[in-house]
């Protein structure tokens, strides 16, 4: 599909393929009009011939020519009037029929249908008044992510070259339309019709499975839109690295980005399993990972992923056997020639004393055959599973792995924590650095207060279009405010709101890593918060309602509306007089 094309080249489509068909029927028209006039019709009481006027004739053969059909008007007409009719009926059924056959042959033509298509996309983008995603490329990830947009609130714009996936997004039953738009998201001028440059606009997240796509979105977004936070998928580091180049922020590659949770859970299993359970998919439930052994490890496919497992084993100092098809001729490496699925080769590299294995090719059922085979000849294996397709999770949840590496899921999983919350990046970041046991005491209290499904995180900005009722007060100095006070729910008892502060951010002091009860908030203060979806809302209402404040705050219902806080305020004048 063009998406070049605007509204008004559909009109004009339509004006070039209905040309010849409309000359015909006007020609038609005018001729049969014409004739009439020029026709003798019957004698008058007078003995003189009756002609029609072009006003007659035009009304005569515009009902007539439709097949309406209301009589010989203003009179009745003679043979020759009749016989010139009859000739201009069999003339205008032939234009007629010449006319609707072009008209059907266009509506099943696939270039008007695109044009078509291109004017409504483009009319719902016009139409959005709220903040939305640019999303190229609606595979399993890009499902994902407008899925968990959708189920946040957000709304998405998406682009995709397969028009059946464009079709397949059009069934799915989201909470608000995501207009789709079927072209190649490489081309700027399909960013700019799709919204790039819109102010509503709040992102772009290039999800294609194609590198050079993808590397052209990061371009485009960078040089149209700067000030837009841009998400790019990459797998080749060549592509990693041109990306950098043009200064794209955020590259997600999910092999790395899964040897960092690899080494990660290595080092720190409790930071691991924090890290996913805080950027988890909306309405899921993390399971909590065994820890993976310290030992020998076996892996099988030495591709992209395969190249990346290995560093982040070595780098624990475990040593590791690799089975490839085409070992490379490399002294570093214990190498073992096959694919992992028969007994041969998984013998031959050790899997009857080994801790670990990594599957890790580019088929799910080969992976699927060689963690099957390996568990086979050493039942205590720790396994890593790559999956490469997300329609095959049902046989992948039924052999129960250890770890399952789905591309997928990981880059929904970092494009979602740094979009939505943007305060979650230098929190997960610290997590990441953090300490064992600093983890894993931060992991039992969130857990154990909030369970193992995913947890609403957002995040607070203390300033006018995020808190105006706080804002308001502390700009009045009435009082200073605790993090306690703000955290209570406006309800009868003000029960304690559900939720955990996470980091809290102030312009010229260190960040403060879950900051106490006691915490004093201020202007322009960042607060990243973890709890359950009802406590972001109860705070939502707060920070934008005085009434809700005041009320958390002193437990005193005030009313609300210009009359009652008048005679409100003349009762308290009354009583203040009195005293």
């Amino acid at each position: 599909m063009d998406a070049g094309s605007t509204p008004t080249s559909t009109i004009f489509l339509v004006l070039r393929r209905l040309r010849p068909p409309l000359i015909v029927l006007i020609v038609i028209f005018a001729v049969s009009v014409l004739g009439l006039t020029l026709v003798p019709g019957p004698l008058d009481a007078n003995g003189a011939i009756q002609r029609l006027s072009f006003f007659h004739a035009t009304y005569f053969f515009s009902y007539t020519a439709t097949t309406i059909g209301f009589g010989e008007i203003p009179y009745a007409f003679s043979e020759q009037q009749r016989l010139w009719v009859t000739l201009c009926i069999y003339l205008s059924v032939i234009g007629w029929a010449y006319t609707l056959g072009t008209v059907f042959a266009m509506l099943q033509d696939k270039n008007f249908l695109n044009a078509v298509a291109v004017q409504r996309f483009s009319r719902q983008v016009r139409r959005l008044r709220e903040h939305f995603f640019l999303v190229c490329g609606y595979g399993e990830t890009g499902r994902l992510i407008c899925k968990a947009l959708d189920e946040l609130g957000y709304r998405a714009v998406v682009i995709e070259l397969d028009e059946a996936k464009v079709g397949d997004l059009e069934l799915q039953s989201y909470s608000a339309d995501m207009p789709a738009l079927c072209a190649d998201a490489g081309k700027p001028d399909t960013l700019i019709f799709a919204g790039l440059t819109s102010r509503y606009c709040r992102g772009v997240i290039a999800l294609t499975n194609d590198d050079n796509t993808n590397l052209a979105v990061a371009i485009a977004a960078r040089l149209l839109a700067p000030a837009l936070p841009a998400l790019c998928r990459a797998e080749h580091t060549d592509t990693v690295a041109n990306m950098a180049s043009f200064g794209t922020r955020h590259i997600i590659n999910p092999f790395e980005k899964f040897g960092e949770y690899m080494a990660l859970a290595l080092h720190s299993p409790a930071a691991y399993n924090l890290l996913l359970w805080l950027t988890g998919l909306p309405g899921t439930t993390i399971t909590r990972h065994r820890e993976p052994p310290r030992g020998k490890w076996v892996l099988c496919g030495y591709g992209s992923f395969g190249k990346v497992m290995t560093e982040a084993l070595e780098n624990a100092d475990l040593p590791v056997s690799i089975i490839d098809r085409a070992p490379p001729a490399d002294p570093t490496h214990t190498w073992v020639k096959g694919d992992g699925t028969g007994t041969e080769a998984l013998r031959a590299a050790g899997i009857a004393d080994a801790l670990g294995i990594v599957a890790a090719t580019g088929n799910d059922v080969n992976n699927l055959s060689i963690v099957v085979t390996a568990r086979e000849l050493n039942p205590r294996l720790f396994t890593v599973l790559r999956q490469n397709q997300v329609a095959n999770r049902a046989l992948f949840d039924a052999f129960e792995s250890d770890f399952a590496m789905v591309p997928s899921e990981i880059v929904a999983h970092e494009c979602l924590a740094i979009l939505t919350t943007p305060l979650l990046a230098p929190f997960l970041d610290t997590v990441r650095h953090a300490d064992g046991t600093w983890a894993k005491t931060l992991l039992d209290e969130l857990t154990g207060r909030f369970g193992w499904d995913v947890p609403a995180v957002w995040s607070v900005a203390i300033n006018l279009a995020q808190a105006p009722s706080v804002y308001r007060m502390l700009m009045r100095h009435e009082q200073k405010l605790r993090l306690a006070d703000l955290l209570r729910a406006p309800e009868t008892d003000r029960p304690e709101l559900p939720c955990r502060a996470l980091l809290l951010l102030r312009e010229g002091d260190p960040p403060r890593l879950l900051p106490e009860d006691e915490q004093e908030v201020r202007l322009g203060d960042q607060i990243l918060f973890v709890g359950s979806e009802r406590a972001r809302k109860d705070l939502a209402l707060t920070l934008f309602n005085g009434h809700t404040l005041k009320f958390v705050l002193t437990g005193q219902d005030s009313p609300s509306g210009l009359v009652w806080e008048w005679l409100a305020a003349r009762r308290q004048a009354r009583e203040a007089a009195r005293i």
